[in-house]
């Protein structure tokens, strides 16, 4: 239980309310640190995935709390970002980035209790869909100017659109065991 990948998840679950104190402290370079904490973050997600493999140092409960730590950083960095903008655009692809975790993991949970979790593992759309989404909300978060808001904005984008895109192949891949009529 206290391996490096999963002290690195409780580390990320720690920076969680640090993002949060951070992000809405007052001054102009707030929204900077609270950009720092969400890729320190984001790079963490990474390196204890890189080091649970290469050491093999997988566990059961580091295999649940890993996505819950994703999960819960990504959701509160977009519900703050959500409440900054204040702007359709990017409650949009937010609240579908937020629901679409929501569905893939009741989707997961499910297809685990019937012996089919196979079929919804991790894919490699999805690592682009969270790497595009890490990216832009910590470029929306930052808000250092026009350039990078708009790229962040565009990441976004590209993030909503792989997230339909991944749902709906965890969907498709999963269809044959949701649409059983017992």
């Amino acid at each position: 239980m206290w391996t490096i990948p999963n002290l690195l998840t409780y580390f990320r679950i720690l920076l969680i309310p640090v993002f949060l104190v951070i992000y809405y402290l007052p001054g102009q370079e707030a929204h900077f640190w609270a950009a720092v904490v969400f890729a320190i973050a984001g790079l963490t997600d990474g390196l204890d995935g890189y080091i649970a493999r290469k050491f093999d140092q997988y566990s059961k409960f580091g295999a649940f709390l890993d996505p819950v730590a994703d999960k819960v950083m990504v959701a509160a960095s977009l519900v703050v970002v959500v409440e900054d903008y204040t702007a359709w655009w990017i409650s949009i692809p937010a609240l579908t980035i937020i629901s679409r975790e929501l569905v893939v993991s009741a989707l997961r949970e499910w297809m685990a209790q019937i012996g089919r979790h196979e079929q919804v593992k991790v894919s490699n759309l999805g690592k682009w869909k969270t790497i595009a989404q890490m990216v832009a909300i910590t470029g929306l978060i930052w808000e250092a100017n026009a350039f990078v808001t708009i790229t962040a904005t565009i990441l976004l984008y590209v993030a909503f659109v792989l997230t339909l895109w991944s749902m709906w192949e965890y969907l498709r891949a999963s269809w044959a065991d949701l649409s059983k009529v017992e």
